[in-house]
């Protein structure tokens, strides 16, 4: 599969085939998270973790026997370089029959954190199952992915604009409809970009009234992984030029991917 089939058929999985994960795997994806880099040049640490030796479970997963967790110093874009390097190690998992899906509020964080070996300086802020997908989904699955709308996506219309926000772009580009294809918490869908010529300006629309309870911004992970989608299918260079373009109270300045 090329990139964009993988982007675009890439689903979160919470029902395995009570299969283990093969010895194989497990080693080819932990050597892969070895391999990747984020733009913001901030190092996110991968570990496997047995869920019979620590007793790890979340009550949404079902037939699973090891999980993947993360961690990143607390530095500034630490929320996005964690979404970006994450979503890397998800995309790839995928394309080696693996299934996986994100999981940060669902879960025992002391418990995970622990296993992780995690430190006063760094968070774990996401963990994802890893195994091969059973055939039928969970009825906890199934509610879950209903309740959150999980196939559906906004119109490029409501994502994407050119030169400021008063211009909707309802074609989108292949590296915009791979943002637009990105898994975020409860599927908010929280990017917006604005285009002006080469320069995709990245911005980040606060849900009113959302907060995770947790010391990072959850929104800021998703705008990490909006930007490997991105970068994945489009080259371009993230610099931090915040354009002259009018927000409302609600909307972020993130990043612009530069391209030539």
């Amino acid at each position: 599969m090329d990139k964009m089939q993988i982007i675009k058929t890439r689903k979160s999985v919470r029902t395995f085939d009570g299969q283990k994960i093969t010895d194989e795997d497990k080693e080819k994806l932990l050597n892969y998270t070895k391999t990747i880099e984020n733009p913001y040049n901030i190092p996110v640490e991968f570990l496997i973790l047995d869920s019979e030796k620590y007793n790890l479970s979340s009550p949404v997963i079902e037939g699973e026997d090891t999980y993947i967790a993360a961690k990143v110093a607390k530095v500034d874009h630490c929320e996005e370089a964690y979404g970006y390097s994450f979503e890397k190690m998800i995309l790839y998992a995928w394309s080696q029959g693996i299934g996986t899906t994100w999981v940060g509020g669902t879960l025992d964080r002391p418990l995970f954190e622990k296993a992780a070996a995690t430190r006063d300086n760094e968070y774990m802020m996401i963990v994802t199952p890893i195994g091969y997908p059973s055939k039928t989904q969970s009825k906890v699955d199934s509610a879950l992915r209903e309740s959150v709308k999980g196939d559906e996506r906004l119109p490029a219309s409501k994502l994407f604009y050119e030169h400021d926000f008063s211009i909707p772009l309802d074609n989108s580009e292949d590296c915009l409809d791979a943002v637009r294809w990105a898994p975020s918490a409860a599927n908010r869908q929280p990017w917006r970009i604005v285009k002006d010529d080469n320069d995709y300006h990245f911005f980040l629309e606060h849900t009113k009234g959302y907060s995770s309870g947790v010391g990072w911004d959850v929104q800021k992970i998703d705008m990490g992984i909006a930007i490997c989608h991105f970068l994945c299918v489009k080259n371009g260079n993230l610099v931090f030029d915040e354009p002259e373009i009018e927000t409302d109270e609600y909307t972020e300045y993130i990043a612009t991917i530069s391209c030539e």
